[in-house]
């Protein structure tokens, strides 16, 4: 890490600069905002027509954990995550159900907050939805007209002009040829370049319509995000980010809406996120592979599953298997192990102390959190040597960081597994067995105890005894 004196002062607690890898520039670069301390972050939402999937998880972890390091590190943030409201599939879906549009769309907004919530990821500042910036949409699109940068097809539709916008194809990192090669969909007749995309769509039989100055439409995909971030943080922001399935053509068009209808840099840093593959492979529901939230949460701890995704450095494939999150339960119940008999506070962490620094070094390594989190095993290692309660509050506080034990450890610990089998052993049985245990080894039948030990652990719970007594844990 390199250190050097912070640009803002006393405007943030540390001394040195964070640095993020922008994907716009294919390398780290020093983070300095627009205003400082103040920061202005868009990512890029769910399009709500079904369950939230694994590959929502990761997306809508890694940005929590981007904007809680922003705030520890005394930024002012402004996040906003979108909602796409409006969509070709979410027509398909709501016709298909045989219900109204808003019907869908609010039951899984709902269903989403709450996937979201087990997950312990934090609410954004502002969610907009779509359907409630459709005038700022054509505002957007007049002015690309004006700029020479937008018509109205022979079918009504709007369509982006992309060879008439120098800079295509800079987030890419593609040219227009090469872009064009790539190019497999049949072109409409009625685009003038087969990379042109659509602005606004114009009104079919039975789907929503605004009216708009060409006639009755709904808005196109790409539109709706750079109208929101426009409206809600300027026209010029921080960071954006999504996910890497994002980076083209949803981001390249963002830019191409946003930089040509003002004129100016739209975004200084973009983030991506990587994909997900589930036992090695691409996750697809053609695949069979496809697992949503509800799915995994059924069958592990939802802490497990954000611990999972966080020790993953975010920009980099994360591979699931439930072999990787049961890895994942174990190591995270050795980390609440270490912090039993530990309050839950909010404190801030000592970050004078050497685990802490190294803590935030990692983060500050463009969000490092694999590296973070080998710093609290090696802390709660030293606690456990040690002894030490201040140690072990130094753990709670910046795994609470990292939105990670912030839970009573015998909570977590004795937890019955999500989708345990039917017949697992209840906390009661245990506290039977334990009450045998101790009455055997009152009365010297020191056989006896250990049959009830072994029992025990072949169930999955594990004994620890000390002078305080005899406590226990799933293993």
């Amino acid at each position: 890490m390199r250190y050097a004196a912070h640009p803002y002062g006393s405007a943030v607690p540390f001394s040195y600069v964070l640095r993020i890898y922008n994907t716009l520039t294919r390398a780290k670069q020093d983070f300095i905002p627009i205003a400082p301390p103040f920061v202005k972050m868009y990512v890029c939402g769910v399009t709500v027509y079904d369950y939230c999937h694994l590959g929502h998880a990761r997306f809508l972890l890694v940005f929590d954990l981007v904007q809680r390091w922003l705030r520890a590190s005394g930024y002012k943030l402004t996040y906003v995550r979108n909602i796409t409201d409006i969509d070709d599939k979410i027509i398909r879906r709501a016709v298909e159900n045989s219900e109204t549009i808003g019907a869908l769309t609010e039951r899984f907004i709902r269903y989403m907050n709450e996937d979201a919530a087990a997950l312990g990821v934090q609410k954004p500042d502002l969610e907009p939805r779509a359907t409630h910036y459709v005038p700022q949409m054509l505002s957007l699109i007049g002015r690309l007209q004006q700029q020479g940068l937008a018509y109205m097809a022979s079918d009504g539709d709007v369509n982006f002009s992309v060879r008439a916008f120098g800079g295509y194809g800079k987030l890419s990192g593609k040219s227009l040829d090469e872009l064009r090669a790539g190019e497999r969909v049949e072109v409409a007749s009625s685009k003038r370049d087969p990379l042109d995309f659509v602005l606004w769509k114009h009104a079919k039989e039975g789907e929503p319509a605004w009216d708009s100055p060409w006639g009755k439409g709904r808005p196109g995909w790409h539109v709706e995000c750079s109208a929101m971030s426009c409206a809600l943080l300027g026209e010029h922001i921080d960071i954006h980010g999504g996910g890497q399935d994002l980076q083209f053509p949803h981001h390249e068009n963002e830019i191409a809406q946003s930089e040509g209808a003002t004129g100016s840099t739209f975004v200084n840093i973009w983030m991506h996120n990587g994909f997900v593959r589930v036992d090695n492979e691409k996750m697809s529901k053609s695949l069979g592979n496809f697992s949503t939230i509800r799915d995994i949460t059924k069958r592990f701890d939802p802490e497990v599953v954000r611990f999972f995704i966080v020790r993953a450095h975010y920009r980099s494939p994360l591979n699931y298997s439930d072999q990787h999150l049961e890895d994942a339960r174990q190591s995270l119940a050795r980390l609440y192990t270490s912090v039993k008999g530990i309050p839950i506070e909010t404190n801030a962490p000592d970050w004078e102390e050497p685990h802490a620094k190294r803590f935030r070094e990692a983060m500050d390594d463009d969000f490092n959190t694999p590296e973070a989190v080998a710093a609290l095993f090696d802390l709660a290692n030293e606690a456990n040597r040690s002894g030490s309660a201040g140690l072990r509050r130094q753990l709670r506080a910046l795994g609470g960081i990292l939105g990670l034990l912030e839970r009573d450890s015998e909570e977590f610990l004795k937890a019955m597994p999500a989708g345990a089998a039917e017949g697992s052993i209840s906390e009661a049985e245990i506290e039977t067995l334990i009450a045998a245990r101790r009455d055997a080894r009152s009365a010297k039948n020191f056989a006896r105890a250990d049959e009830i030990r072994a029992e025990l652990l072949a169930k999955g719970i594990v004994l620890e005894d000390s002078a305080k007594g005899t406590t226990w844990r799933r293993s």
